[in-house]
């Protein structure tokens, strides 16, 4: 479960302690991670598709989750911009 090994592993309570809530955070960080990925990656399949509907629709649930990732300390908020920033402009390239 814990994702250190044997040779560091913590000695005071607090240690442990702090050695669960990271591990606990890592893994939620990776799950938000792959969400983001897996959205990025169906956006872009609609972008390949020229399909309007779907590129919308991903676009607003890829930047609602770009917004919650940033809010969480997931991603930083410059990264979670300039995603955000070119996914718009490739939405809008698309309308044109």
């Amino acid at each position: 479960m814990y994702l250190v090994s044997s040779l560091n592993m913590p000695q005071t309570k607090s240690a442990k302690k702090a050695l669960r809530q990271t591990t606990k955070k890592t893994q939620r960080n990776l799950l938000v991670k792959k969400n983001l990925n897996y959205l990025l990656r169906n956006f872009k399949k609609a972008l390949e598709n020229d399909n309007n509907t779907k590129i919308e629709e991903f676009s607003k649930k890829l930047i609602k989750s770009l917004d919650k990732a940033t809010q969480k300390n997931v991603i930083h908020k410059n990264a979670s911009a300039r995603k955000k920033s070119r996914i718009m402009k490739k939405v809008n390239q698309n309308k044109k």
